[in-house]
């Protein structure tokens, strides 16, 4: 039943994905209309200046938002299948506010870093989040359960972005950094998109690569290693993955919260716990719906925008309330 419904899911997101794309390029504050939209493709000129908003801005904007979402959806739906962790996701276990402030630090004390050099920084920041949450957890009674985990999770979280605000204002690169924390996907550069696409495709096969095995881990450690699981090589890539596809997310467009949290859990009520299927939908759910996200953005506080962060965030408060409660999660 639920293979009969992800063809059926996946049909239909792949239906939309072109309609949302074409939405992206064509509302905005200005509306440009189709017909431009087509000529832009086919007839591209670089004196008109509709075709050099939908190439070089709206275009580079919505594939940005398309893989972010995608990168931030798998790498939630391996955070919670490894951890059995309904809770866990980037933003809530330190992950992305790790790597926000390894790239506060890479702008401070290498500002002529090329992309490639970010990247690194932010994926070192990613890995140093997460051991600060889950190392500080191991030693905390009872500290690896989901409530508890999430709470250590916003304390460090809290933490790294304050240590990144101190950093900010004492070396004055407070209007440098914003970026990162506001997340703005329009300020996103076609040259660092193209690098940043090698990195999550990397993280994306990684994740597909371990699948099965995170399903099989996902059903508890002792039926794992019944099954004959490799627990640690299946970890390691699991945060492998994590690490480059929410360091490679941050990096190129700065925090976007929750988008982890929610699509996995939609993504599983649809085409059940098998993570061969939940990984590539979840990737398409989270790519769509961040785009769909940045869209709203645009209209929200018209004709200005609204940082896509708090779009995330109307959506994924209450629905953070609703899975602790649901879930019945303690601490």
């Amino acid at each position: 039943m639920h293979s009969y419904k992800s063809y059926i899911l996946v049909v239909v997101l792949l239906m939309l994905l072109p309609i949302t794309v074409g939405v992206s390029v064509t509302y905005g504050t200005k509306y440009i209309d189709a017909g431009r939209v087509y000529e832009a493709f086919t007839a591209f000129d670089a004196a008109n200046v509709d075709h050099q908003i939908i190439i070089h801005s709206r275009l580079p904007r919505v594939v940005g938002a398309l893989l972010i979402g995608a990168a931030l959806a798998i790498s939630g739906a391996l955070m919670q299948g490894i951890t059995q962790n309904p809770l866990a996701s980037p933003g809530l276990m330190g992950v992305s506010d790790g790597s926000a402030l390894a790239v506060t630090i890479s702008m401070i004390f290498f500002p002529a870093a090329s992309m490639i050099y970010q990247m690194v920084f932010s994926f070192i920041g990613s890995a140093f989040g997460a051991i600060l949450v889950f190392g500080l957890g191991a030693y905390l009674p009872n500290g690896l359960s989901p409530a508890t985990l999430a709470i250590l999770g916003a304390v460090i979280g809290t933490f790294l972005s304050g240590i990144a605000v101190v950093l900010n204002m004492y070396f004055q690169i407070s209007q440098d950094i914003s970026f990162w924390y506001n997340a703005r996907l329009h300020q996103i550069q076609p040259d660092h998109l193209q690098i940043a696409a090698i990195f999550i495709v990397a993280g994306v096969a990684a994740a597909l690569y371990i699948a099965k095995s995170v399903t099989i881990l996902s059903l508890g450690k002792e039926v794992a290693i019944s099954l004959g699981q490799r627990i640690a090589y299946v970890k390691f890539m699991a945060a492998l993955a994590v690490i480059l596809l929410t360091g490679s997310a941050v990096a190129l467009a700065g925090k976007i919260g929750f988008v982890g949290l929610i699509i996995p859990h939609i993504t599983r009520f649809f085409v059940g716990s098998h993570y061969s299927r939940i990984i590539p939908i979840s990737a398409l759910f989270g790519g769509i719906g961040l785009a769909l996200s940045d869209v709203a953005s645009r209209f929200l506080n018209y004709p200005f925008e609204t940082p896509i962060g708090v779009i995330t965030s109307l959506i994924g408060v209450p629905f953070f309330l609703y899975l602790a409660r649901s879930k019945g999660v303690r601490c």
